[in-house]
């Protein structure tokens, strides 16, 4: 966000839910398609989140990424990592698309990464 703050007035309007929401759902989409084929459409749902499981290891990051609502992964799919990502889907209902670059920038480091210390360092893995 420090670089849309030069830009009087931008914040509000990237972040309002009419902009966000239509963001967040067509990475929702993007998601569904990429776990869906890629899982041979073996999605469930658990909680909030649509879960791809069962994906090649080059088809997400770390244990899992979550993109809008879907959960890609292999097989990391315990309670906590679940609740973990959940945060990482209202993060991506928060901010839409501007989520990406957003959460780019603050670090490939979970434990300064302000969105991974939001989701939680501990239900995340990021510490044992």
């Amino acid at each position: 966000m420090r670089r849309l703050r030069g830009i009087r007035g931008l914040r509000p309007i990237v972040l309002s839910p009419i902009v966000a929401r239509p963001g967040y759902w067509f990475a929702t989409a993007c998601g569904l398609a990429w776990g869906g084929v890629l899982s041979g459409f073996r999605l469930h749902r658990e909680g909030g989140l649509i879960v791809a499981a069962h994906l090649p290891g080059w088809a997400f990051g770390r244990g899992g990424t979550t993109i809008g609502a879907v959960y890609l992964t292999s097989d990391n799919i315990s309670p906590s990592i679940l609740e973990h990502e959940a945060v990482h889907r209202d993060q991506w209902r928060r901010y839409g698309l501007v989520f990406l670059p957003l959460y780019l920038d603050a670090g490939r480091d979970a434990h300064a990464n302000r969105f991974e210390i939001e989701a939680g360092l501990k239900k995340g893995g990021y510490l044992r």
